[in-house]
């Protein structure tokens, strides 16, 4: 494996051009690391600047409209650390009135800037927002694909064994994948285990220093450090915010608020429920996942990656196949009071895809009964499911449900 994570081609990358053809002003998210600056200086010929250098947001801070104005294209990296410059950004593109420039600015950031109310409100009707989710295994393989999800969507069941056989690709250890992550430095260039919990707890030091006391007050890091392995060994699992507060002897407010930052940073990801209706989905208790399932398992303590860990590496897959898609799916996952589960279900509106996720070399007709009662249910929207397992056959487990080895997908 080469050591130049910045040589790897993003499949994100042709969802910003895309962007930037359209909108005046596009924003790249998502958590530190995950390669955002790489992203967007691949984007073509544009002034770049980056709000972690102390100068440059000094002159950001004092001339806003200045710094932001002049007829090139710019870059502003991190665009967090001075919210107000969304104000001059704001002003410039009114300016234009209806002949707005198309990609005139590209704005990163590492919080979540829908949900800060200045930035929201500043860029309404001017701006589209683009995920950068950690890698695809695909991408740290060196193709800018996410994932076969769209081809699995877009052809009759009967069609994906040639789907997905036709494409060459190595056979992956799914716990080696796991340990690594997503994140491009200890997936691409740290070779050794010990080098790459070195990264990940200098991660998470950094990331409690900088990011987070940047976006709210951590009252206590202790309790908060506490708070992030209680959520790494709970992957998977139902966010029960009150048991969350019981076993960690802190108050429910206090785990709402450390629950909403880690979101809202794009560290955790909470999955929420499938329902036909989706006010319904929302009254409904969401799964917990980290956003990179590296990050998870360093977290959690555990030795060994399991299968929840597992779990969590398949969402990874779907999440950065979900951000380039010009009409973004829903990822769900499906419970019914009957106990029958599916570990995630893609909902396009039109039609739907049940995953199920078994760590196992082998599958059974057992392991595909989720499947089977979710296609029960739905009917031809769900003409068929995928088993996604650590085995090496591509074959039908019952109809409509077929096993597929996950680093086919």
């Amino acid at each position: 494996m080469e050591n130049h994570p910045e040589t790897r081609p993003r499949a994100a990358l042709a969802a910003l051009d895309r962007a930037l053809q359209v909108m005046p002003v596009v924003v790249v998210t998502g958590a530190r690391q995950t390669g955002k600056s790489t992203l967007v200086a691949a984007a073509g010929d544009r002034i770049m600047y980056s709000l972690d250098d102390l100068l440059v947001r000094d002159r950001a801070r004092r001339e806003p409209m200045a710094f932001a104005g002049g007829d090139s294209p710019i870059t502003i990296d991190e665009v967090q650390r001075e919210p107000d410059l969304l104000l001059a950004i704001k002003r410039l593109v009114d300016l234009e009135g209806l002949h707005r420039t198309a990609g005139r600015f590209l704005l990163t950031g590492s919080a979540n800037l829908l949900l800060m109310k200045r930035v929201a409100e500043s860029l309404a009707g001017r701006a589209v927002y683009l995920t950068l989710w950690p890698m695809s295994h695909r991408e740290r393989r060196g193709a800018d694909l996410a994932g076969s999800w769209s081809d699995l969507l877009a052809a009759p069941p009967d069609q994906w064994p040639d789907l997905l056989t036709k494409r060459p690709t190595d056979r992956l250890d799914w716990r080696g994948e796991v340990q690594r992550g997503g994140f491009p430095v200890p997936a691409l260039t740290l070779q050794t285990a010990e080098a790459r919990r070195t990264w990940f707890e200098g991660y998470v030091q950094t990331y409690l220093e900088r990011d987070l006391r940047e976006l709210s007050a951590v009252e206590n890091l202790a309790d908060f450090r506490r708070l992030l392995g209680a959520a790494a060994v709970r992957i998977g699992q139902l966010v029960n915010q009150t048991e969350l507060g019981r076993d960690l002897q802190m108050s429910q407010q206090r785990v709402r608020g450390y629950l909403n930052l880690l979101e809202v940073s794009y560290q955790i990801v909470r999955v929420p429920a499938y329902a036909v209706s989706r006010g319904t989905r929302l009254l409904k208790t969401p799964k917990l996942y980290w956003v990179d399932a590296g990050l998870g398992w360093y977290l959690s303590g555990a030795p060994e990656p399991t299968g929840a860990h597992f779990e969590n590496l398949i969402l990874g897959e779907l999440l950065a196949w979900q951000s380039v898609q010009p009409r973004r799916p829903e990822i769900c996952y499906w419970r019914t009071a009957g106990q029958h589960e599916v570990d995630f279900v893609i909902d396009t509106g039109t039609r739907l895809l049940p995953i199920e996720v078994k760590s196992g070399r082998e599958v059974t007709f057992k392991d595909a009964r989720g499947l089977v009662a979710f296609r029960n249910e739905y009917g031809p929207k769900a003409p068929g499911g995928i088993i996604a397992y650590n085995g090496t056959e591509t074959a039908w487990v019952a109809e409509g449900i077929l096993a597929v080895p996950w680093w086919r997908l």
